[in-house]
């Protein structure tokens, strides 16, 4: 069975589309077949893993407003097993477009059925309107980046309580896998304060990997490469190698 996690929060520079990226890519790396779904009409997932959004044919806003497959639509990478629904800005037109369709949060999760892969993530905007719901309607489960920064849990609960609706009214068996501390910097308090009270908002929930912050991680998708291929040994890359390990074991 394909297991969807949707990775969001409502806030920019969290390290959603870094997670994104690199997680995939692990997770292609230990055999199994991936599609990220680049849900952001920013399109940053799609140029981090190399595709040249000018020269798409198609993308993510055809398969939500079109009705083009999936499959027709899904573009492989370098890395072996891992393929991108891209997106580019024309996908920001959906977010006007969907309010008129009939069932328009579902539109996600229905074009996603039956495709041929062991985890698909998506990268939802930075934003809770239609497109990131769509996101969480079509998720089996939810991944929450949260950078270790002084303004790190503000607004979350913006985000909890969407999820707290979307399970009520359109999808009860989403669940929190976990919530991912980013941009860790292990030479400030700061840092460990924020990680320790992210666990007690959670509690359980926190992944025991931590991300640091890493010169080599944000070079990375300038280059259009996960971070497996720009530097594996990198600080960055056993940080998200170990993410990996864990949501697979968490997902089971």
């Amino acid at each position: 069975m394909t297991k969807i996690i949707a990775i969001a929060n409502q806030k920019g520079g969290v390290g959603k589309t870094t997670t994104t990226i690199n997680l995939g890519a692990y997770l292609a790396g230990g055999k199994r077949r991936v599609l990220i779904v680049d849900l952001d009409p920013q399109g940053n997932t799609s140029s981090g893993l190399g595709i040249v959004k000018d020269e798409l044919s198609g993308d993510l806003y055809d398969v939500l407003i079109e009705g083009t497959p999936a499959a027709a639509v899904a573009r492989p990478t370098a890395v072996d097993g891992l393929s991108v629904l891209p997106a580019s800005n024309v996908l920001a037109a959906a977010e006007v477009e969907l309010v008129s369709h009939a069932r328009r949060e579902f539109t996600l999760r229905d074009a996603l059925t039956d495709l041929p892969y062991d985890y698909v993530l998506i990268d939802c905007p930075p934003s809770l309107g239609i497109l990131t719901v769509n996101g969480l309607v079509a998720a089996h489960e939810l991944i929450i980046p949260v950078q270790a920064e002084f303004y790190a849990l503000e607004g979350l609960g913006q985000l909890v309580q969407t999820v707290q609706r979307v399970r009520k009214g359109l999808n009860p068996n989403l669940g929190l896998l976990g919530v991912l501390v980013t941009m860790h910097n292990g030479r400030t308090s700061l840092s460990t304060q924020v990680h320790e009270e992210v666990k007690r908002h959670f509690p359980d929930k926190v992944f025991e990997t931590v991300i640091p912050r890493n010169v080599r991680l944000a070079e990375a998708p300038s280059f259009g490469k996960p971070i497996l291929h720009y530097d594996k040994w990198s600080k960055g890359a056993r940080s998200y190698k170990a993410l990996a390990k864990e949501v697979m074991e968490r997902s089971k």
